[in-house]
């Protein structure tokens, strides 16, 4: 009881260190919430895949029940479609979305009209219709894994994919401003394929990670030097079987594979490639349990993020960031309501971490989170006007608010970013029952036509 006490006035101490000062960047004070509706899409979808424009709004592609191939974009309050839904011929996999430095938004996608005819087609908004890119179906033959990127010098689109035609063997295709042409050989791998992720290099190098069936299906990363594809580092470099790979840069340059390592149980390991060799990031098979659907991205300040399905924590979503030295959990892991997957990772213009996925706690449509400061909203470092007591209560709490509170709303929100509470006030003092909340922590959040004050209390 005393260690209790201790910790709780501790714990006080930090809610009116953050009061006074208005802005806190503490961990405790950021939460997963919710882009919008959870569940916003209108049928369960497939394949998302969540990309920011230049200009910084968020984007989602998915394949959607009945409706095929659809973009929606968050306009500040809902998600709405960016052109028709179901724009796509008909069924397709593999779903890629990326924008054009100029801002408009492309989805490359493998359409399966036919068990025979899986072919790469890349489509574009031209800002009132989705119109193809090159041909519809320009691969040679069915593909499978797809990948798809910008180079960041000459803003054309590139794909990489499991070639089915060139004995699964990976193949790498741009387009020119008129066709998609071949870069290097068609299915320049040594073997087999499969997992195809694609990145450039910040001098525009093109990049491709895969499980490499050559070398015991693990890792290998190969890059286009200008006339062959040349194995960066050893072929094969992981320890065990690597599945779900992602590559990615660091703004510094240096190549980053995260996937399912084999040899540790299925857990995520993350390698960096050193200008010699490839070495493990931190801990081998750090994550809880098993993974899958692995998405790794940087951050503005060079941190390397990675996203991925945690078997670990009942298949939910888990965001999980390098600190220097360890593998640190973004918020709670699993975060996601329920089972994640097509999991998606991007960072706003602001740093933001965003996951999109297929929710199966919301009928297995679209979700999109974000892990944000629950101060977000708030204009002007200030005081508190939130009283809240009895602080600690162990059943029932007052919150009284100074000024006006008109048209305000008091939420109660968990730090997992759950509203248990939302209300309407129209008198300064609300007393709520909350007996059947579990104990720990909450935020109250006060909102009228822009967030005006953020503030805590501990249910015993």
């Amino acid at each position: 009881m005393k260690r209790f006490l201790i910790l709780l006035l501790s714990f006080i101490s930090v809610i009116g260190n953050a009061q006074q000062n208005g802005f806190n960047s503490a961990p405790s004070e950021y939460l997963w919430m919710a882009v919008g509706n959870e569940g916003f899409s209108s049928n369960r979808v497939w394949y998302t895949s969540l990309a920011f424009s230049p200009s910084g709004e968020q984007y989602v592609a998915f394949e959607a029940l009945s409706e095929w191939i659809t973009v929606m974009r968050f306009d500040g309050t809902n998600w709405v479609y960016v052109g028709t839904t179901g724009f796509s011929a008909g069924y397709s996999n593999d779903i890629n979305l990326a924008f054009r430095s100029n801002g408009e938004p492309y989805v490359a996608f493998v359409a399966a009209l036919a068990i025979d005819d899986q072919n790469v087609s890349v489509m574009r908004f031209d800002g009132v219709d989705w119109v193809y890119v090159g041909d519809a179906g320009f691969s040679d033959g069915m593909a499978y894994t797809l990948s798809f990127a910008f180079n960041p010098i000459d803003d054309q689109p590139y794909v990489a994919y499991l070639h089915w035609n060139r004995q699964k063997k990976a193949t790498v295709m741009k387009f020119n401003g008129t066709n998609w042409v071949d870069v290097g050989s068609k299915g320049f791998s040594a073997g087999q394929v499969y997992y195809t992720s694609l990145a450039f290099s910040p001098t525009g190098e093109p990049y491709i990670a895969f499980s490499d069936d050559e070398n015991s299906w693990k890792a290998t990363v190969m890059k286009f030097d200008g006339t062959n594809w040349v194995f960066v580092g050893n072929a094969g470099f992981s320890y065990g079987e690597a599945g779900v790979i992602s590559i990615a840069f660091s703004p510094s340059g240096e190549p980053f594979v995260a996937y399912q390592d084999d040899s540790v149980s299925d857990k995520v390991t993350v390698m960096r490639f050193d200008g010699n060799s490839w070495v493990v990031v931190g801990n081998e098979g750090f994550s809880a349990g098993e993974i899958w659907y692995t998405d790794l991205a940087f951050n503005s300040y060079g941190e390397p993020f990675v996203a991925f399905q945690d078997w670990g924590n009942s298949r939910k979503a888990t965001l999980m960031k390098y600190d220097g030295t360890n593998w640190i959990n973004v918020g709670n892991a699993g975060f996601s309501s329920d089972n994640a997957e097509y999991i998606s990772l991007a960072f706003s213009s602001s740093g933001i971490p965003n996951v999109a996925y297929k929710d199966y706690g919301n009928a297995y449509k679209a979700t999109v989170m974000k892990y944000d400061t629950v101060y977000v909203g708030i204009n002007e470092p200030q005081g508190s006007p939130l009283n809240i007591y009895p602080n600690p209560t162990d059943g029932r709490v007052t919150i009284e608010t100074s000024g006006k509170p008109r048209d305000n709303y008091l939420s109660i929100i968990s730090p997992t970013g759950q509203e248990f509470i939302t209300r309407q006030i129209v008198e300064p003092k609300t007393k709520l029952d909350i007996s059947i909340l579990p104990s720990g922590v909450y935020f109250v959040r006060l909102t009228g036509d822009r967030t005006i004050a953020v503030s805590k209390f501990v249910k015993q």
